[in-house]
C-alpha cells in the first residue's frame, strides 16, 4: 500500500499540512506531526534504505539554498525561493508569514536557472548585520549584493540596504550556478558558470580575461571599495588573468560547500551530456584548473588548445548522466553532525532527476569510497542545508518541502570474507560486465576505479545468488579496478576495449 505514491498523493498531503488552522494549536499541532509522518512514508521507495527524509516544513516556492545566521544560539534556517524571497523557517517547524527579504522586483527568474540564487551570512554577522546573496537582475546578470539587517527586528532585512558588490554578465540564460560562501579566511568564494547555452562556445571556462566558469575570491571588507583583491590571490596583480580568479575550468557548478573540519571546498559540478561530477579543492591551494572544457569527467570534450591532462585536477567522482542514475547532480555537505557519528567525514549528495542520494569518503589508502544511500521518490532536491547543530537538511525545489535528513546505522550481521575473490567476465569488456562475488551480505555495491584514480559509480543487477550484470556501456576504453564497496582492498582489474 505505501508504494502507492503518486505525484498527485504527495501534493495533497502536503497541501493539507500547509492548511492547518493555527488557531487549534492542539489539533495543528497534532494534524501537523500526522502528515509529516504519512509524508515521511511516502517519499520513500523502499524499505531499508541507509538515509531517510522527515518533512520539517512545506509551502516554500522553488527553494533553492539553505542557510544560517551563525549567531549564537540561533537554531532558524533561511530558506532562499528562486523567485526572490527569502523566509525563515524556525525550529518549531513555523515558517514566518512574513520574509526575512523580498527582492523579487529585483529578480529575472524567467528562466529555469535564473533567480535570487544564494546566501551568505557575513562571518561578523552578530556585529555588523551584513548578508549576501546572488541572483540574475532584470539585464540577465549575475549580481553579487550586500544587505544588512533591520535594526529593529532579527526576523527582518532592510531592503533598501543594498550595495551591488560585482555584476558579472552572462550570454545566455543557463548555467548561472549561483552559491557563495565565506571561507576560514574570512574572505567570498564564488563559484560562477560557463555562461550557458552547451558546450561553453566561447570557452570562457578556460579564458582568463573572462569570470565565467570561475571560482572568485574577493575581501568585501572595505567601507571604500566595492570590494578589494586580497593580496594571496594567485593572479593578483597580473595582467593576463583577472585578479578576483582563484580557480578555473567549472562549468555549473550546482552548490558547494566548505568543510571546516579538513579546510576543504566540495564542488558539484553539472555535467553536459555525460557525466556529474564531485571535486575536492583544499581551501589554501590556489590556481587550480578542473579542466571543463577541455574535460568532463573522465573523458576528453574539446580538446582543442588543452594542455597535457595533468595540467588539470580531476575529480574525485563521477556518475553517468542517464535516467536511471541522474541528470544533474546537487551539492551537499560532508556530515559533521553528532547525532549520526557513524557518518562522520562522509559527504551527501543528491541528483535532482532522479531521488537518488549518496555518501562519499576518502579511505585511508587514498581512495574515493561512493555508496547509493537511498532511492527516494523524486522531489527534484535542489539544495542541502547545515543547522548550527551540524545536522542535513535538503529542500525540494518542486514539492516545497525542507526534510531533515537522518541515517540508519549500517547491519553488523553479516560478515564478509576476505578471502573470496571477484570473478568478472568477459574481460575484456564491451557493454556488458557480469560479476561474480561469493557474500551473504547484500548491502553493497559495486565500484570502478579509473586508470587516474576516479571513483566511477556502477550500477548494477543482482541476476542470481551471488550474481550480478552492470552496464558498462557508457565507459571510455581502458583498464579500471573494480572493488567491493565495503571491503575495498578485495580487488580486479578489468578492461574495457571496443574496436
Amino acid at each position: 500500500m505505501l508504494y502507492l505514491r503518486s505525484k498527485f498523493f504527495i501534493m495533497h498531503i502536503n497541501n493539507s499540512c500547509n492548511n492547518v488552522n493555527p488557531s487549534h494549536k492542539l489539533q495543528s499541532r497534532k494534524l501537523r506531526l500526522a502528515c509529516l509522518f504519512l509524508l515521511t512514508l511516502f517519499l520513500t521507495k523502499s524499505a531499508g534504505q541507509t538515509l531517510q527524509v522527515t518533512p520539517v516544513a512545506g509551502g516554500f516556492q522553488k527553494p533553492v539554498a539553505i542557510q544560517i545566521s551563525g549567531l549564537p544560539d540561533d537554531n532558524r534556517l533561511f530558506i532562499v525561493e528562486k523567485d526572490g524571497k527569502i523566509k525563515i523557517l524556525n525550529p518549531s517547524g513555523a515558517v514566518n508569514p512574513v520574509p526575512f527579504l523580498d527582492i523579487d522586483a529585483k529578480v529575472n527568474s524567467l528562466a529555469t536557472e535564473r533567480g535570487l540564487l544564494g546566501l551568505a551570512f557575513h562571518p561578523d554577522f552578530q556585529s555588523n548585520g551584513y548578508f549576501f546573496v546572488n541572483y540574475i537582475n532584470a539585464a540577465g546578470n549575475t549580481t553579487i549584493s550586500r544587505f544588512s539587517a533591520s535594526t529593529s527586528s532579527k526576523d527582518l532585512a532592510d531592503p533598501s540596504s543594498e550595495k551591488i558588490i560585482l555584476t558579472v554578465n552572462q550570454p545566455f540564460n543557463n548555467h548561472n550556478a549561483g552559491d557563495l560562501a565565506f571561507g576560514a579566511d574570512g574572505y567570498l568564494y564564488i563559484p560562477t558558470g560557463d555562461g550557458g547555452n552547451a558546450g561553453d562556445p566561447g570557452n570562457r571556462s578556460q579564458n582568463p580575461k573572462d569570470l565565467l566558469g570561475k571560482i572568485l575570491r574577493i575581501d568585501v571588507n572595505t567601507t571604500t571599495e566595492k570590494y578589494l583583491i586580497p593580496s594571496d590571490n594567485p593572479f593578483a596583480g597580473k595582467t593576463d588573468t583577472l585578479p578576483e580568479i582563484w580557480a578555473l575550468g567549472l562549468r555549473n557548478p550546482w552548490r558547494f560547500s566548505l568543510d571546516k573540519t579538513e579546510n576543504n571546498w566540495w564542488i558539484a559540478d553539472v555535467g553536459q551530456d555525460k557525466w556529474e561530477e564531485i571535486n575536492v579543492l583544499p581551501a589554501t591551494l590556489p590556481k587550480v584548473n578542473f579542466g571543463w572544457r577541455c574535460y568532463e569527467g573522465l573523458e576528453r570534450f574539446q580538446f582543442s588548445g588543452c594542455n597535457d591532462a595533468r595540467n588539470y585536477r580531476k575529480p574525485v567522482h563521477v556518475y553517468d548522466n542517464r535516467f536511471d542514475v541522474g541528470c544533474s547532480v546537487t551539492g551537499g555537505y560532508v556530515y559533521r553532525g553528532s547525532e549520526f557519528p557513524f557518518m562522520n567525514g562522509q559527504y551527501i549528495y543528491a541528483d535532482y532527476c532522479t531521488g537518488k542520494f549518496w555518501s562519499l569518503k576518502e579511505t585511508s589508502d587514498g581512495k574515493w569510497l561512493n555508496q547509493e544511500l537511498a532511492d527516494l521518490e523524486n522531489q527534484e532536491y535542489s539544495a542541502f542545508g547545515s543547522d548550527r547543530n551540524k545536522e542535513l537538511y535538503v529542500a525540494g525545489y518542486s514539492s516545497g518541502q525542507v526534510s531533515k535528513i537522518t541515517f540508519t546505522a549500517p547491519s553488523e550481521t553479516n560478515q564478509i570474507s576476505k578471502n573470496t575473490k571477484i570473478v568478472a567476465y568477459p574481460n575484456p569488456a564491451t557493454n556488458a560486465l557480469y560479476i561474480e562475488y561469493q557474500t551473504n551480505n547484500d548491502k553493497f555495491q559495486w565500484i570502478l576505479y579509473s586508470e587516474s584514480g576516479i571513483s566511477i559509480y556502477l550500477p548494477s543487477t543482482k541476476t542470481a545468488e551471488n550474481k550480478w550484470t552492470a552496464d558498462v556501456a557508457h565507459l571510455p576504453n581502458g583498464m579500471y579496478t573494480l572493488v567491493h564497496s565495503q571491503l575495498p582492498e578485495s580487488a580486479t582489474t578489468v578492461v574495457i576495449q571496443r574496436n
